[in-house]
C-alpha cells in the first residue's frame, strides 16, 4: 500500500498539470497581421469583430496643404505592394512606390498587445521630394460600437475618442472645436514644431497636443486603442469613423533617408499606465511645455 508521502507529490502533480491547462485555456490569442489590396487588418480576440481595419496608406501628402485641394495639390500618387509575410501572421513587410521616385518600406510587427511599425523613406532620385506626411487611416466605428450597422450617425464615435490637451485625456469633441476650413466636418492637431499651412485641410484645432496620442474606447470600455508615431505630422478625427496619427516625413533631399517610428497599443482601460508606456516608447517626443 503505498505511502501517503508518495501520494501527495502525485496529487501535486495532477492539480499543477491542471491548473496549467486551465491558464492555457484561457489564454488570448495573439495579435495577427494581414494586408491586402491596401487594408491592414490588425486580428484579435480582443477586437469587435475579430479585427481593426486601416487603410495602410491612404495617402503621401504635401505641405501647404491647409488651405488647398485636396486631390489636385496635396496628394501624391503611391502604390503599396506585400514584400513579405511570416507564415504565424506576427510580420508583414510592404513597400510603397510614390510617383516622385521615392520609396518607403515598411516593418510592421505584432506583439502581444501592441503593432509595431519601422519605417523607412528613401530618395534615390537626384531631386528634392515634396513628401511631407502620410496618412494611415484606421477605421473605428466597429470598436467604438458605433459602426453603420449599429447607427446612421457617421460621428457618434467622437465620445468615445480622445486626444491629450494640457496634460489630460480629453475626449471628443474637446473644448474649443473648431467647425470651419476648405473641408469640413473632422478636427486637426497640428503637432509641435509643424506649420498649421502644413496640415489637413480640415477644421483645426488651436491647440497642440499634450502627446502624440489619439484613440478611443472599446464599446463595452474595457480596453483602449491608441496609436502614436514619430515623428508625427497631425493627429486628425476623420470623416470615415476613422482617426489618424499621420506621420512626419519632412521632405528628403536627394539620396536621403529617414526613419519613423509607431506603436498601436490593443490594451486595458488603464490611461495612466498607457501615457507612461508612450513614454517608454517614445521617450525623445516632448510635450509642447518642454
Amino acid at each position: 500500500m503505498p505511502t501517503l508521502s508518495r501520494i501527495q507529490p502525485s496529487l501535486l502533480t495532477l492539480f499543477a498539470a491542471c491548473c496549467i491547462g486551465s491558464t492555457a485555456t484561457q489564454a488570448v490569442t495573439p495579435i495577427k497581421l494581414h494586408w491586402a489590396n491596401n487594408i491592414l487588418k490588425i486580428q484579435s480576440d480582443e477586437l469587435p469583430g475579430g479585427s481593426l481595419e486601416i487603410w495602410y496608406l491612404e495617402a503621401y501628402c504635401r505641405a501647404n496643404s491647409h488651405t488647398t485641394n485636396w486631390s489636385k495639390h496635396t496628394v501624391i500618387p503611391h502604390e503599396s505592394s506585400l514584400l513579405a509575410a511570416s507564415q504565424d501572421g506576427r510580420r508583414i513587410e510592404l513597400e510603397c512606390r510614390v510617383s516622385d521616385g521615392v520609396r518607403v518600406k515598411h516593418v510592421i510587427t505584432a506583439n502581444e498587445d501592441e503593432v509595431d511599425f519601422e519605417i523607412k523613406a528613401h530618395n534615390p532620385t537626384d531631386k528634392i521630394s515634396e513628401i511631407h506626411w502620410a496618412q494611415p487611416c484606421i477605421r473605428v466605428g466597429t470598436f467604438t460600437g458605433t459602426g453603420a450597422d449599429s447607427t446612421d450617425d457617421a460621428y457618434a464615435y467622437l465620445p468615445k475618442s480622445f486626444v491629450f490637451l494640457d496634460g489630460h485625456l480629453s475626449r471628443m469633441p474637446t473644448r474649443d472645436w473648431a467647425t470651419e476650413a476648405r473641408y469640413t466636418p473632422g478636427q486637426v492637431w497640428a503637432g509641435p514644431g509643424v506649420p498649421r499651412s502644413d496640415v489637413n485641410p480640415r477644421p483645426l484645432h488651436p491647440a497642440t497636443p499634450s502627446n502624440g496620442l489619439i484613440g478611443c474606447f472599446r464599446a463595452d470600455d474595457g480596453k483602449i486603442m491608441a496609436v502614436a508615431f514619430e515623428p508625427y505630422q497631425e493627429l486628425f478625427q476623420g470623416v470615415i469613423r476613422c482617426l489618424h496619427s499621420d506621420f512626419r516625413i519632412g521632405g528628403l533631399k536627394p539620396g536621403e533617408t529617414k526613419r519613423v517610428h509607431g506603436k498601436l497599443y490593443l490594451v486595458d482601460n488603464d490611461v495612466p499606465k498607457l501615457v507612461e508606456r508612450y513614454r517608454r516608447d517614445f521617450p525623445k517626443q516632448k510635450s509642447p511645455a518642454q
